[in-house]
C-alpha cells in the first residue's frame, strides 16, 4: 500500500557534491571555501555611504561627511585586490557564470550582516524593496554575452527574498575606457549614460531600490545611475557590489 502523505517520510536534504574552491583550488562544498571566505573577505569596519575601510568606531569617511554621495548606502564583501580581482575578472571575462551563486552568496552574508550591524549601531537606513542590476549598453552585452551584474542581482534578490527587475534604468552610452581615470574623470565620463524610460518609471516610483554591481571603483558610475534613479521618483538606493577598489594609498 502507497503511504499517505501524513506518513511518507521526508525526501533526504539535496546532496551537495564537492568541487574546487576557486581560491585555493582545494576540494570544497562551495566553489569558494570557508577558510577562504574567512581568511580573504573578513568582516572590516567600512564607510556606510561608500564602503571604503575606515578606523574602527568610524561610520563615514571624511569624503563622505563632506560631500555625501546621493546613494544612501554601500555594501561589499572584500576589496578588489588579491585573490578577488582574478576571481571577478575570470567570472565577468572569461564566462565563469559557475561562479555567479557563490559570489552572490557571499554578497547575501554581507548584506545580512550589516542590517544586523545598522541596527545595532543605531544607523539603519530604510529597507530596499527593489533589486536592479546595473545595466549594460545593448553593444556590451551583446559582446559579453551576459550581464554580470544582473546574474549577481537575481541570484541575491531570490537569496533574500526582494523582488528583482531589469530593463527599468537602462545604460544608453559606456562613458568610454574608464581604467586609469580619477574620480573627477569619471564622474565626467558617466554622465548622461543612464536613461529611464518614462514609461517604465512607475515601479521606481517612491521605492528603496538597490542597484547591483560587480565592483565599485570610485563610486562615480554608481552615482550617476543613482541620480538617474532618484530623478525617476526612486526614494533611495543602495549600492550593493562584491567588491570595493581601494585608495592608490591603500593598495
Amino acid at each position: 500500500m502507497k503511504p499517505s502523505s501524513a506518513t511518507r517520510p521526508a525526501p533526504p536534504p539535496a546532496r551537495r557534491w564537492p568541487t574546487l574552491c576557486v581560491v585555493c583550488h582545494g576540494w570544497a562544498r562551495a566553489r569558494v571555501c570557508a577558510d577562504c571566505s574567512a581568511r580573504f573577505a573578513p568582516e572590516q569596519p567600512r564607510c556606510g555611504r561608500c564602503a571604503l575601510r575606515v578606523p574602527t568606531g568610524v561610520h563615514t569617511c571624511a569624503d563622505c561627511s563632506a560631500q555625501p554621495p546621493p546613494f544612501a548606502r554601500t555594501v561589499v564583501v572584500a576589496d578588489y585586490g588579491f585573490p578577488w580581482a582574478g576571481v571577478v575578472g575570470r567570472f565577468k571575462y572569461r564566462e565563469g557564470l559557475d561562479l555567479a551563486g557563490a559570489l552572490a552568496e557571499l554578497m547575501a552574508r554581507a548584506v545580512l550582516a550589516d542590517a544586523a550591524g545598522g541596527a545595532t549601531a543605531g544607523a539603519a537606513v530604510p529597507a530596499p524593496t527593489l533589486v536592479l542590476p546595473m545595466p549594460l549598453t545593448a553593444a556590451r552585452l551583446a559582446e559579453r554575452g551576459f550581464n554580470q551584474s544582473a546574474q549577481l542581482a537575481h541570484r541575491l534578490a531570490r537569496r533574500l527574498a526582494l523582488p528583482f527587475a531589469e530593463g527599468l534604468l537602462q545604460r544608453v552610452a559606456d562613458g568610454g575606457h574608464q581604467a586609469g581615470l580619477g574620480k573627477a574623470a569619471r564622474q565626467q565620463a558617466v554622465q548622461g549614460c543612464f536613461h529611464v524610460p518614462p514609461e517604465r518609471s512607475h515601479p521606481l516610483r517612491d521605492r528603496h531600490l538597490v542597484l547591483v554591481d560587480d565592483v565599485v571603483t570610485t563610486g562615480a558610475t554608481a552615482a550617476e545611475a543613482t541620480r538617474t534613479l532618484l530623478a525617476a521618483g526612486a526614494a533611495s538606493v543602495h549600492v550593493w557590489a562584491f567588491a570595493r577598489t581601494p585608495p592608490p594609498s591603500d593598495s
